[in-house]
Formats: C-alpha cells, sequence, structure tokens
C-alpha cells in the first residue's frame, strides 16, 4: 500500500458533493427539530448550528451508509442525532475552556452566556435520544448511549490533565479516543448497521472511524501550533492558554534539555498564553510538530486499511479521501 504522503490532497468538495443530497435532507431535519417554545433555545441552537462547519460527523454516516448501498430517512434521521451530539458538545466544550472564537466567529457562551449554552447543549443531547428512540432500534440506541457516556467520560479525563505537564502521549490518546474518535466511529458503524452490514463490516466501519478521528484530531492539534490563525478560524495557541498539553507539546517537554523541560512545564502549570513563540521553538527544536504529524499519518493509514474488505465504490473512496484530507487539511 502507498503511504499518504505520495498521494494528492483529497478534494474536500468531491467528497461533500457525493453526500449533497442526503445532508441536505439532513440540515432540513436538524433544522424542524431544532425548533422548541423557549426562544432562547432557538436562538442558541440555530447560532452554532447556523455557523455551519463541515458536518463531517454526519456525512461518515451517510458515506459509511452509502458505501453498503444504503440511503433514506432512517440514515438522514441517525446523521442528525450525531450532529445534535456534536453540537452539544461544542457547546458544554467552549463553556469549560472558556473559548471565544470558534469557526472564526464568537463562541455561543460568548454571546448569550455560559448557563444558556450549557443549558441548551443539554437541550440538544435530549432531542438527539428524542429522535433515536423514534427509530425504535435497541442496537442504534445502545451504540448512541454508549458513546455518549464516553464522550463525557473524556471530558472528564480532559479535566483532569488540565495545566498537568507529567500528561503523557498514553494519556493524551485516552482522551483523544473518548472525546473526538468515539463519535467518528458510532457514525461510520451505525452506517454500516442501517445497510444491514454483517458483524465483521460493522467493526471494519468502526476502526475507520476511530482511526480517522484520532489522525483528525491529532492533525487538528498540529494545527493549534503551526496553522494561520485567520485560517483556522480560532485563536492560536488556545490549547496553551487552556493548559492542555497535546502531543506537539508532550513530544518538546520529553525530549527537551533539563532547563527547557523545567520551563515548558512551568508554561502548561500557568497556562501561559504569552508564552506561545518560546514553546512554539522548542516543539520545533524537539521535532513535535513533524512526530505529531508522523502519528497522524499513521492513524489515517489505519484507516484506510479498515477498508480493504470493501468492494470498491465512491463512497469507498470518499472515505479514503477523507482519511487523507484528515492530515492535509489546513484548518
Amino acid at each position: 500500500m502507498h503511504t499518504l504522503t505520495a498521494r494528492p490532497a483529497a478534494d474536500l468538495r468531491a467528497i461533500q458533493a457525493l453526500t449533497a443530497e442526503d445532508m441536505a435532507a439532513v440540515d432540513a431535519l436538524i433544522r424542524r427539530r431544532l425548533a422548541s417554545d423557549v426562544v432562547l433555545v432557538n436562538q442558541v441552537a440555530e447560532y452554532i448550528v447556523g455557523a455551519g462547519g463541515k458536518r463531517l460527523r454526519p456525512m461518515l454516516l451517510l458515506l459509511a451508509a452509502g458505501a453498503l448501498g444504503h440511503r433514506g430517512p432512517d440514515a438522514h434521521q441517525l446523521a442528525a442525532v450525531i450532529e445534535f451530539i456534536h453540537t452539544a458538545t461544542l457547546l458544554h466544550d467552549d463553556v469549560v475552556d472558556e473559548s471565544d472564537l470558534r469557526r472564526g466567529r464568537r463562541t455561543a457562551n460568548a454571546v448569550f452566556g455560559n448557563a444558556a449554552s450549557v443549558l441548551v447543549g443539554d437541550f440538544l443531547y435530549s432531542r438527539s435520544f428524542q429522535l433515536m428512540v423514534e427509530l425504535d432500534r435497541m442496537e442504534v440506541m445502545r451504540i448512541l448511549a454508549d458513546t455518549t457516556n464516553r464522550i463525557a467520560e473524556g471530558e472528564v479525563l480532559q479535566l483532569l490533565h488540565v495545566r498537568n505537564p507529567d500528561t503523557d502521549e498514553a494519556a493524551y490518546l485516552r482522551v483523544i479516543e473518548r472525546k473526538t474518535a468515539v463519535l467518528f466511529a458510532a457514525a461510520t458503524r451505525l452506517g454500516a448497521l442501517l445497510a444491514g452490514a454483517p458483524a465483521a463490516v460493522c467493526d471494519a466501519l468502526h476502526d475507520y472511524g476511530l482511526h480517522l478521528g484520532y489522525a483528525f484530531q491529532i492533525a487538528d492539534d498540529v494545527l493549534d501550533y503551526a496553522a494561520d490563525a485567520e485560517a483556522l478560524g480560532k485563536n492560536l495557541g488556545d490549547d496553551l492558554a487552556e493548559g492542555k498539553a497535546t502531543l506537539p507539546l508532550i513530544h518538546a517537554i520529553a525530549h527537551s534539555d533539563a532547563t527547557t523541560r523545567r520551563r515548558l512545564r512551568e508554561i502548561v502549570e500557568a497556562g501561559e498564553a504569552a508564552a506561545l513563540d518560546e514553546v512554539v521553538a522548542a516543539i520545533r527544536a524537539t521535532g513535535g510538530l513533524d512526530y505529531s504529524r508522523r502519528r497522524a499519518l499513521a492513524y489515517a493509514e489505519a484507516a484506510e486499511r479498515a477498508l480493504e474488505g470493501l468492494a470498491e465504490n465512491a463512497h469507498v473512496a470518499a472515505l479514503r479521501g477523507l482519511a487523507r484530507y484528515a492530515v492535509t487539511r489546513d484548518r
């Protein structure tokens, strides 16, 4: 198998075009089911859902189902569930992280306040469970109940590592698994489940989603130290300001000389955003960005390998393309 580095970057727009009709149905469903007679719920929910974004997670469900020949209203409904769950986590994340910028505009908590953001996040979680119950499939409910529980554990686990310079790569990966990768994996597994795929195929698509989630998040954490702030749509160094030691910095702490290591530990403990240039210099000196990119690439290649048993079609090719996109994007 050729490595991803030998292949051209994926064209996200071409991948999105493949599911455009289905995603339009998903977006229409999302807007219908956001409706509440509580005005503030509508305002906050519309603010964050209306911000757009790549809608990557619901698209993954549609691509996985389509790879196995399935389309239809049940896929649209579950894709909306996945997006509601993801949106709820964003609302809660931004409050916990005290973030004020996401996708190039003010976060919901910055506009409406922390209380409204938390409570509307709860509304979206409960609305997602109403939608999944309507499908009346116990296996679907089990997967999503387990997934949301793991995501909540991931939030708490990440909190335990805030301003903790002893966070190592293994601990970092445990947070990524629960905060990011499990929802990717649920999306792709559910797509296979809706298509009536055998257990081995459901497992393969779960593995694809899990590995893709790792690749996507590690690449995202690289961008926090390497991207252009305007392109990224958030403040560079946000992770540092929030006291999060992500992989580039974890690698730098582990591989710096004693003096630099001590200084980096102090910066993490203080959440010293003003020290961003100092941290970036240490990360570059130790090859932290290149190391992190290689780790992301390894997960992306593992995602591709998980697809090897599937019959070739445009949707499978798009899933492969997303593995490349995860590690070649600039935002």
